[in-house]
């Protein structure tokens, strides 16, 4: 079987984020074996196929910021998944201390 390649590393990881909680976007890059390469996270989720089931909205800045710009509909959007899953968010922000997933 090929080596995953960098993308799907990427998204096998944000795949196990459980319910609940987030991972940061340098997190991610760490559990992916891609060290600091967090710049790098986001566009690998923009490239997520149609139709998927990765959980994208899990993935959020390190100091637990909402990366979209606010107001857009990627930003209401991200916020009310979270929400849904009993992640609280104030003004666009997530206590990492709280939600931060501990694997």
């Amino acid at each position: 079987m090929p080596e995953p390649t960098k993308d799907q590393k990427i998204w096998q990881v944000v795949a196990a984020i459980p319910p609940g909680q987030v991972a940061s976007y340098g997190q991610v890059a760490a559990m992916a074996g891609l060290g600091r390469q967090a710049r790098y996270i986001g566009r690998a989720l923009g490239k997520l196929p149609s139709g998927h089931s990765i959980p994208w909205f899990r993935v959020i800045r390190s100091n637990g910021q909402i990366a979209f710009p606010e107001g857009s509909e990627a930003y209401k959007t991200q916020i009310s998944r979270l929400e849904g899953e009993g992640v609280e968010v104030t003004k666009g922000r997530v206590r990492m201390c709280q939600f931060q997933w501990q694997p």
